[in-house]
């Protein structure tokens, strides 16, 4: 009968150190999280001070461009060109035809923060990396971002060559850069994504497109990961949800933007009908070439936007 007892004895005892110890386990995860908070924190006030050693200068906002779409920082009033390389833990970006510069400028006395390239998920990236550029501007002042980038058109009616001015977003198919134990100097907890877009400047985008018989459209962004290019059942399926165009970049941005309380436009510029839109095939050398093309046009409603938001 002791044997008994003291074998039930022994197992009360290591249940409840097992126990213990599983309560114990939270608080050190717990911490752990929090550190990894501190971390990006510190990473993001790090990146911030560098910046602010380098050049005397607040920005507006922020002009993130996209493939194909990097030349028009030269049509500014440069005041500083920083590679990504020289700010220590900003992300490098590897992608073709990303010159990798953040640029500070002026126009008509608007300051701008031009990224002159972007960072991608698929190039290895987590998101809180790839949204940390543009939480850093927005810490050194900016209130508003212009995003731009080269996309597939899902919609028959959305031509190569032509622009979308992005009315909402589809981003379920990738991780959201707000995951994670929130910082609450950056945002709150929970952020609606309603009214993402700024309809102010979507709407002066679209006069200006009407104004300058520039063929731009409203529509729907979806972003997937790449970097393969996707499948023609794939674009079937994202038709299907309602999307318009779709690319590699751009959704996460928009999402971290309105956690910080920015005000958001995007515009599209259509480089390719995706997949299995049209009978031939295209790849990275063609898009590219069709950006090319669109550059004047893009140029034009960039200045006509910026030339509002100076007012």
């Amino acid at each position: 009968m002791k044997r008994v007892l003291s074998v039930i004895a022994i197992c009360i005892v290591l249940a409840m150190t097992v126990s213990l110890a599983g309560c114990s386990a939270t608080p050190e995860k717990n911490e752990e999280t929090t550190a990894a908070v501190q971390t990006y924190a510190q990473r993001l006030q790090s990146c911030k001070e560098q910046l602010e050693a380098k050049i005397d200068f607040k920005p507006d906002v922020v002009l993130v461009l996209g493939t194909g779409l990097g030349d028009f920082a030269d049509t500014l009033d440069v005041k500083a060109k920083i590679p990504y390389k020289d700010i220590e833990g900003w992300p490098k970006s590897t992608a073709p035809k990303h010159a990798g510069n953040l640029i500070f400028a002026e126009y008509n006395g608007l300051k701008l923060a031009v990224m002159q390239g972007r960072i991608h998920y698929y190039e290895g990236y987590s998101m809180e990396e790839v949204v940390l550029p543009l939480r850093v501007l927005h810490l050194l002042g900016a209130d508003t971002a212009v995003i731009t980038n080269a996309v597939g058109s899902l919609n028959p009616e959305f031509k190569v060559g032509e622009f979308v001015c992005v009315n909402d977003q589809i981003t379920s198919f990738i991780p959201s850069p707000l995951i994670g134990e929130n910082n609450d100097e950056l945002g709150e907890r929970f952020v609606g994504m309603t009214d993402a877009f700024d309809k102010e400047m979507q709407n002066t985008v679209l006069k200006l497109g009407e104004d300058k018989n520039i063929p731009v459209h409203s529509g729907v962004f979806m972003q997937v990961t790449g970097p393969q290019f996707e499948t023609p059942a794939e674009i079937r399926m994202y038709r299907s949800l309602g999307a318009d165009t779709v690319g590699m970049s751009t959704g996460a941005e928009v999402i971290a933007a309105r956690h910080m309380g920015m005000k958001v436009c995007v515009i599209n510029a259509v480089s390719n009908m995706a997949a299995g839109m049209e009978e031939d095939g295209f790849d990275q050398d063609l898009i590219e070439e069709n950006m090319t093309h669109s550059a004047e046009n893009f140029k034009t409603l960039i200045n006509g936007l910026l030339d509002s938001l100076s007012k």
